[in-house]
């Protein structure tokens, strides 16, 4: 592939990054290059892997096509993403397995909508967020172990809990219930009061366990953080505690998921950038990437 070819289909992926996810693309921005590319193209196939369900008037794609495109990857044409991945796996030690493993967990929005068990959640949770761990790995990571692997699907699953608790009201929107029968019951909470969208004791106490969930599966996502390439490590730190600060969000606005959704403001995410810069010694890294920014 051409040089200029390849810059513009990596700038395309860059420009879905930073349009999608002010988080991620704030942390990763961070990473030298071609780490911060590659994420850049994983980021950009799996928001096209979730808008072929969520959103498929908007998706260039079905799911279907895909899956077919990506199963000839060598010969598949017709978007920026396709010389992307291929530059992708040219590059760097990644397997298809997790990409077909999220796909097959947006497929399961489409036969399980309302979900009865924890396990069933946990069970959607790696399929959609925990493979996004096993993909970034072979990026920021020299060598991954299984442990380290591990802890990159703990990082992904703690992220879709956030996302569950974050999206309430939306996802009720589109006729979904992520929220488990079994937590509900085990916290006096029921179906109707799910329908009404009522914020009592009993849902800020359920909501609460989630959040204890997820903030102990990020502890165990975190715990190989300093077997990483420093600046990768950085990184994936900034990522886990932007998201994690969704549910101290959650929690200042009372547990009210239903009509409003819990983000991180722009000064919150500074406060939260800067500490984490002094406790990995990457002060100067900031400074320069400030620097530079400025600059452009």
């Amino acid at each position: 592939m051409m040089e200029s070819h390849l810059n513009s289909v990596l700038k395309a992926c860059e420009n879905m990054i930073r349009e999608g996810s002010t988080t991620f693309y704030r942390a990763f921005g961070f990473l030298p290059s071609p780490r911060r590319e590659a994420v850049y193209v994983i980021y950009a196939f799996c928001r096209m892997i979730d808008d072929a369900m969520d959103e498929p008037e908007k998706s260039p794609y079905t799911l279907d096509e895909l899956v077919q495109l990506f199963d000839h990857l060598e010969d598949a044409e017709g978007h920026f993403i396709w010389p992307a991945l291929r530059w992708l796996f040219e590059r760097f030690p990644l397997s298809k397995e997790p990409f077909y493993e999220q796909i097959a967990g947006q497929r399961m929005d489409e036969i399980l909508t309302h979900y009865d068990t924890m396990e069933q959640l946990e069970t959607y949770c790696y399929h959609v967020a925990g493979t996004v761990g096993e993909m970034l790995l072979p990026v920021l990571h020299d060598c991954p172990d299984a442990s380290i692997v591990q802890s990159g699907i703990w990082l992904g699953k703690a992220m879709q809990i956030v996302n569950i608790v974050r999206d309430v009201g939306e996802d009720q929107g589109k006729g979904r219930r992520y929220i488990p029968l079994d937590l509900m019951a085990r916290h006096g909470y029921s179906e109707a009061e799910w329908r009404a969208g009522l914020v009592n004791d009993s849902w800020i106490s359920l909501v609460q366990e989630l959040s204890v969930l997820a903030r102990e599966w990020f502890e165990r996502g975190m715990e190989n953080l300093d077997s990483y390439p420093a600046v990768s490590g950085f990184c994936v730190a900034m990522a886990a505690r932007m998201y994690e600060g969704i549910l101290d969000d959650v929690k200042h606005h009372h547990y009210n998921v239903y009509t409003r959704r819990a983000y991180v403001t722009g000064l919150r995410k500074m406060a939260i950038l800067k500490r984490l810069a002094v406790q990995h010694g990457m002060t100067a890294l900031l400074k320069d990437n400030q620097e530079s920014s400025a600059v452009s």
